[in-house]
């Protein structure tokens, strides 16, 4: 068995409740919230309270529901020292309450040097990182304080941290309990595609990070035109399912895997050929 949740905002954008009633037609054992993207009403930044905190997880477990990540992405590199302060101070309120929606773990991207995360050809500069490691001393500082975790996720090609190793060089900068990896295997594949097995891509992975591993985000890819294409729903590209979910299951038993880029139309069916797929290997 596998433990299967959902990117809430992929079922629309509604009132909890009506949100809450959509996600459990599916059964998710959890969900990845992003307030601002989820609910057309999310307060705004300062106006996060432990009441409304509470209010949000009892709508959800009321439907056997946990929220396993709160998304709040950010750009931890923003050009805009003024933004970027902006953007620090709302992570930072999402790990205050983090708690109290009965979450842990606040989760970002590792952003580029442009404001909207896209590619800049200065992100992989020493200086980026060590803009990056600012950042995130920062936001460990808020999360050691309040028993929370930062939860940073690579992005091949694109984004400051945007390798395995360039993942573990910033795990070994802060040797933190406060510091965690939601691990997507597509998003660190690069766009030209993997020189290596699949396999071998996913030991890698773990063999480097694995014990920092909180979360994963499953989705699939396709290579078109020799560059990948890494947004489409599990099950439907690529990526080798039976290999990754065997290297999860026996390192990480238990840990949600967050389902990306699936729609209400086909999420029975990816959720069945995840369940299928892991119920078909020998540990």
């Amino acid at each position: 068995m596998i433990r299967i949740g959902l990117r809430a905002h992929d079922y629309g954008t509604l009132p909890p409740e009506d949100l809450a009633d959509r996600l459990a037609a599916f059964k998710p054992a959890s969900i990845q919230l992003a307030l601002s993207k989820a609910f057309p009403s999310a307060p705004g930044p300062g106006a996060l309270s432990p009441g409304y905190a509470r209010e949000i997880r009892r709508t959800f477990e009321t439907r056997h529901i946990s929220i396993a990540v709160l998304g709040c992405y950010i750009n931890p590199v923003h050009p805009d020292p003024d933004e970027r302060h902006t953007m620090l101070c709302r992570f930072e309120e999402h790990l205050r309450f983090a708690r109290d929606f009965g979450c842990s773990i606040v989760g970002t991207e590792t952003g580029s040097c442009n404001p909207d995360c896209s590619w800049h050809p200065d992100t992989q500069k020493p200086g980026t990182f060590d803009l990056l490691c600012f950042s995130i001393e920062r936001l460990l500082t808020a999360a050691e304080k309040c028993g929370s975790i930062v939860g940073v996720e690579a992005v091949a090609d694109q984004h400051t941290i945007a390798s395995i190793e360039l993942m573990g060089k910033l795990l070994a900068r802060f040797p933190s309990p406060g510091l965690k990896v939601i691990y997507d295997p597509v998003n660190l594949i690069p766009m030209q595609g993997l020189e290596e097995d699949q396999s071998a891509f996913f030991n890698r992975a773990f063999d480097v990070f694995g014990d920092h591993i909180a979360a994963v985000h499953a989705k699939d890819f396709q290579m078109d035109r020799g560059k990948k294409r890494g947004d489409l729903p599990s099950g439907t590209g690529l990526l080798d399912y039976t290999a990754l979910l065997k290297v999860i299951m026996r390192k990480k038993p238990g840990i949600d895997i967050l389902l990306e880029n699936s729609i209400p139309a086909r999420a029975h069916q990816t959720i069945a050929f995840l369940n299928e797929t892991a119920n078909r290997i020998s540990l």
